[in-house]
């Protein structure tokens, strides 16, 4: 069984910071790209940012220069560094990470997010 767990998350004004982490746990072969997505009341969800297991990362405009992504392969953890945060930046985030475990295939799973609050 795999699980992802996303932690920290709440309530800043803007022009905080927060730093959401994420773990996978379970029995884990391999881990390659990780990301973080988000979804605002009423709205789709989108992509945040994204890193491989190489470490190359991809950001959506919107956070560009505001926010990195970082991983532990070691702790089997992704990081996602909010700076600069903007209302507009709140939302629900979740972790998502394409991995196969010892026992199964290769998957995609999802955490089971973590609310975050910009304030005005």
């Amino acid at each position: 069984q795999v699980q992802l767990v996303e932690s920290g998350g709440g309530l800043v004004q803007a022009g905080g910071s927060l730093r959401l982490s994420c773990a996978a746990s379970g029995s884990i072969f391999s881990i390659y790209d990780m990301a973080w997505y988000r979804q605002a009341p009423g709205k789709q969800r989108e992509l945040v940012a994204s890193i491989t297991g190489g470490g190359s990362t991809n950001y959506a405009d919107s956070v560009k220069g505001r926010f990195t992504i970082s991983r532990d392969n070691a702790k089997n953890t992704v990081y996602l560094q909010m700076n600069s945060l903007k209302p507009e930046d709140t939302a629900d985030y979740y972790c998502n990470a394409e991995l196969r475990g010892r026992y199964s295939g290769s998957r995609e799973y999802w955490g089971q997010g973590t609310q975050v609050t910009v304030s005005s």
